[in-house]
């Protein structure tokens, strides 16, 4: 766990001295920047310094919005350093590259200001040369529109390699969303197969759940039906024995009314039980006459 600590705050520092060198790259940049939009117009072509006028703001404001960039990454970072020397030596770096950014911005527009004046100059100087007459102002104006056309082809395939640069930025913003919604969904369909091999799992222990119920079910059917079936029987076993009894109750009681048996009689024939039967007289023996 330490070394994954230390490991991490390695990275910090690293990433620190990176944007240290990366911001001292860019300043140069920049400064190289201000100081050919302050020499434009300078060397008596107008019309020629003009037309890369442009084309340097555009670099010096992207350089600009490269500083910005490094600022905001560098104000995180900073409160990640490892020690409190450190955390206090990144703030203070952080304080003084927005006070030079700021003196950047201010040098940016005074050099524009410069410029526009040096150009406002040497237009005037090369519209009283053409204006002189002469030779020298037949060749000037020649050049010129030659000039004019260069600059004005120039500008051109300057202005649509910066709309092709956009594009392309637009591209690689629009691709980076794109994967991460693509990283998003990849979770979320991961997240989704678990759910799914939980919830499987579940319904093969459900469904071996329901073949075991539906097997007791029958089971149970069965055994109900052969109960009900022993127990209709002994049903009907017991009401055939008292249909008899009351059977022969009632011809007994017949019997006693008729008067052809005694009340007597039924009563020692259930104390003694039947009486035994008698046996026929044994035949007498032969008489043999003597005489």
């Amino acid at each position: 766990m330490a070394s994954q600590a230390d490991n991490m705050m390695d990275k910090v520092t690293q990433a620190v001295e990176n944007l240290k060198e990366e911001w001292s790259q860019t300043v140069v940049q920049l400064e190289g920047c201000i100081a050919a939009i302050e020499s434009c117009g300078k060397m008596g072509k107008g019309t020629e310094e003009a037309s890369s006028l442009p084309r340097l703001n555009g670099s010096a404001q992207d350089a600009l919005q490269l500083l910005n960039s490094l600022q905001c990454r560098l104000d995180p970072l900073a409160e990640q350093l490892p020690t409190f020397e450190e955390v206090q030596s990144g703030q203070a770096t952080l304080q003084s590259w927005k006070e030079q950014y700021q003196k950047l911005r201010t040098r940016l527009r005074n050099a524009n200001l410069q410029a526009n004046t040096n150009i406002k100059k040497a237009a005037q100087e090369e519209r009283e040369l053409l204006l002189g007459g002469g030779e020298e102002s037949t060749v000037r104006r020649r050049n010129l529109q030659t000039k004019a056309g260069m600059t004005s082809a120039a500008e051109s395939i300057t202005e649509s390699l910066r709309r092709s640069r956009q594009l392309m930025v637009q591209e690689v913003e629009r691709s980076a969303n794109t994967l991460a919604t693509f990283d998003e969904s990849t979770s979320v369909l991961r997240k989704a197969e678990g759910e799914y091999q939980g919830h499987r799992s579940l319904l093969m222990r459900t469904r071996g759940l329901l073949s075991t119920m539906q097997r007791q079910d029958v089971l149970d059917r069965i055994i109900l039906t052969i109960g009900f079936i022993i127990f209709s029987l002994a049903v009907l076993y017991v009401v055939s024995r008292r249909i008899g009894l009351l059977t022969l109750q009632r011809k007994l009681a017949d019997a006693i009314r008729s008067g052809s048996i005694s009340a007597e009689d039924v009563i020692a024939k259930f104390q003694h039980g039947p009486a035994p039967a008698v046996a026929p007289p044994a035949p007498a023996p032969p008489i043999y006459d003597e005489l």
